[in-house]
C-alpha cells in the first residue's frame, strides 16, 4: 500500500505522519510549496540572516527522495510579507495569497496524479483547502482520498463565533474567520464529500461535523502528540510570592477567547501578573489595544523561546471558543505549565479535570475568572497539577500520533 501526501506548508503533526509512514514503507511521494535538507542550497541560503525563515523547512534527510516541491508561490508570499505588500497576500485574492499557494500545489498534485503511472499508489492525503483538485483526479483513477480537517468544520464555526460577535461587539473586527468567500466554502464543502475517510486530532472537532448537510465517511480521532516533556520543573513556592504570572498563547482573537482573558484578571491585578504572547488578529480592535497597554505584550517568539517562556509562567490561559486541536495545551503541559482550557479544544481529550490541567466551559468569563481564584487560594496546585502534566505528556510522544494515524491508514480497506 502507498500513499501520495500533500501539504503545502508542513508541520510537526505532517511531518509525525510522514516518518510514520515511511517506516512503514507506506510513502510514494511527499508534496510541499518548499523543502530544505542538509548540505543542500536553500539549507545553506537559511544561515544568511534574511532566510533564516527557510529554516522552518528542513526535513530529515531520509525524506529528501520522496519529496516533490513547487516554491514559487511561497517564495513569493515570504518575500512580500519581508516587503509588507499586503495586496500581493491579501486572503483569497492575492497571488501570494495562503489560498493561492495551497490552490497552486493542489492543482500540481492533481497533474502529477494525471501521469502518474505507478500501480502501487492507494491513496492521496490531503488537508483542508489543498485537496479539492487533488480528489477530482484521485476519483477518476479510483484512488482513495484521505481527509485531514486541522480545525472544526466552517458552519460549525460560524454558528458558534456569530454568538461570540453578539456577546463581545467590540471585539468582532479579531473574528476573521468570517471572510471566506462562497466559492471557498462550497471547495471545503466539497473536499468533505469525495472523502473517503476523515481524520481529526480531537473529539471537538469531530463533533463540529454534525453540522454537515449531508453523509460524509467515517471520522476517526487520533490527537497530536506532546513535544519532549521536560525532565524536571523547578516551582517556586507562591505562598511566598507576591502575584500568579498567567501566560496567554495563541493569535490575539476572540476565537481564542481573548476577551475573556482580559475580563477574567480584571479587577485582580494585585495578585497575577498576565502576559500575552501572539500576533494581532486585526489592528484596528480598539478593545485589544487598550487591554494590551495594561499588561504585557509579546508579538512573536521563537519556538524554543515560546517554551522557556511556558516554564517561567505557572498557568497557561487557554479559553478559546472554537480549537481544532491547541498545540499550546501539550506544549505547556510538557514544560509542566498546567492549563486552563474549554470544552471546545482536545482539552477534553487530554485533561482530566483538577488532575492534570482544568477544564471550564467555552465562552464563560465567569468559570475562567474562578478558576484563576481557586488557584490563588489553593497555589500548591500549581506544583501538583503541573508534574501530573508532565507524566500525561510523557504517554503520547509525536512518534506514536504518526505510528497510529499510520495504523488506521493500513486497516482501511482499499
Amino acid at each position: 500500500m502507498k500513499v501520495i501526501i500533500s501539504h503545502p506548508t508542513s508541520n510537526q503533526f505532517n511531518r509525525a505522519l510522514l516518518q510514520g509512514l515511511m517506516e512503514a514503507d507506506m510513502l510514494n511521494e511527499f508534496h510541499t510549496a518548499m523543502a530544505t535538507f542538509p548540505g543542500g542550497f536553500l539549507d545553506k541560503l537559511s544561515v544568511v540572516g534574511p532566510f533564516a525563515d527557510l529554516r522552518r523547512r528542513s526535513f530529515e534527510p531520509s525524506l529528501s527522495s520522496f519529496t516533490s516541491t513547487s516554491p514559487w508561490r511561497e517564495v513569493g508570499r515570504m518575500a512580500a510579507l519581508k516587503l509588507g505588500a499586503g495586496s500581493l497576500t491579501r486572503h483569497e485574492t492575492g497571488i501570494f495569497s495562503v489560498d493561492a499557494v495551497y490552490k497552486n500545489q493542489d492543482r500540481g498534485v492533481a497533474q502529477r496524479l494525471g501521469r502518474a503511472e505507478n500501480k502501487e499508489i492507494n491513496a492521496v492525503y490531503a488537508y483542508e483547502d489543498g485537496a479539492f483538485f487533488s480528489f477530482k483526479e484521485a476519483q477518476k483513477r479510483q484512488l482513495q482520498c484521505l481527509y485531514d480537517l486541522p480545525i472544526g468544520y466552517w458552519r460549525s464555526a460560524r454558528k458558534l463565533l456569530q454568538i461570540e460577535q453578539e456577546r463581545w461587539p467590540e471585539w468582532a473586527s479579531t473574528l476573521t474567520g468570517f471572510k471566506d468567500s462562497e466559492a471557498k466554502l462550497r471547495r471545503k464543502d466539497e473536499e468533505l464529500k469525495m472523502a473517503n475517510r476523515i481524520f481529526v486530532a480531537s473529539t471537538f472537532t469531530a463533533n463540529t461535523l454534525k453540522d454537515f448537510p449531508g453523509k460524509l465517511a467515517p471520522v476517526e480521532i487520533i490527537p497530536y502528540g506532546f513535544p519532549i516533556p521536560v525532565e524536571s520543573r523547578k516551582y517556586d513556592n507562591l505562598s511566598n510570592r507576591k502575584k500568579l504570572k498567567l501566560l496567554f498563547v495563541g493569535g490575539l482573537s476572540q476565537r481564542k477567547g481573548i476577551a475573556d482573558v482580559f475580563a477574567a484578571v480584571e479587577g485582580l491585578e494585585s495578585y497575577v501578573d498576565l502576559t500575552v504572547l501572539g500576533h494581532k488578529a486585526a489592528n484596528d480592535c480598539a478593545a485589544l489595544n487598550k487591554a494590551l497597554a495594561k499588561h504585557k505584550w509579546i508579538p512573536s517568539l521563537p519556538h524554543k523561546e515560546v517554551l522557556k517562556l511556558m516554564r517561567e509562567h505557572d498557568v497557561l490561559l487557554f479559553p478559546s471558543l472554537f480549537e481544532g486541536f491547541g498545540m499550546v495545551i501539550t506544549e505547556a503541559m510538557s514544560q509542566g505549565t498546567p492549563v486552563i482550557t474549554t470544552d471546545r479544544t482536545a482539552g477534553p481529550d487530554l485533561i482530566t479535570d483538577k488532575k492534570n490541567g482544568w477544564l471550564i466551559k467555552a465562552g464563560s468569563t465567569e468559570e475562567l475568572r474562578g478558576a484563576i481564584e481557586e488557584i490563588l487560594v489553593k497555589p500548591e496546585q500549581v506544583k501538583i497539577i503541573g508534574k501530573e502534566a508532565i507524566e500525561r505528556a510523557g504517554l503520547r510522544p509525536w512518534t506514536l500520533y504518526g505510528q497510529e494515524l499510520t495504523q488506521a491508514i493500513m486497516e482501511h480497506r482499499f
